[in-house]
Order: C-alpha cells, then sequence, then structure tokens
C-alpha cells in the first residue's frame, strides 16, 4: 500500500506541475496538496509496518521470557 501512496503522490505533483504550466495556479495548488497529503500517507504506512514489527518482536521476546521461567 506504501507504493500506492508514492504512486498516487507522484501523479499529483505532476498534474500540479502542468496546472502551473497552463497557468492555473489555484488548480496547482489544490493537487500539489493532495500530492503532499499522499506522501504523508505513504510515510504513515511505513510508520505503522515499522510499529507492527517491533511489537511482534517485542511478543515473541515475552513469550521467550515467560518459557524460561517455567
Amino acid at each position: 500500500m506504501e507504493r500506492t501512496w508514492i504512486f498516487i503522490s507522484i501523479v499529483f505533483l505532476l498534474a500540479a506541475a502542468f496546472m502551473i504550466w497552463r497557468a492555473n495556479i489555484d488548480a496547482a495548488f489544490v493537487l500539489a496538496t493532495l500530492g503532499a497529503v499522499a506522501w504523508f500517507m505513504s510515510y504513515r504506512e511505513q510508520l505503522v509496518s515499522r510499529l507492527r514489527q517491533n511489537t511482534e518482536e517485542i511478543d515473541d521476546e515475552d513469550k521467550d521470557v515467560a518459557e524460561e521461567e517455567l
């Protein structure tokens, strides 16, 4: 999903560049903003996946410690 957000952000930013070329500044601003939001969503996906991975590692360590105590 992360790569999808990156792709969407690139499309929005290219569309914003096209709108600047066409001298439609308002539309360029909106498209650039949507591109930035899509980029932040990709960054959020990356952080969520890291958090899930770290949580799984911590859970595995807790299971190992519990087994050693028995």
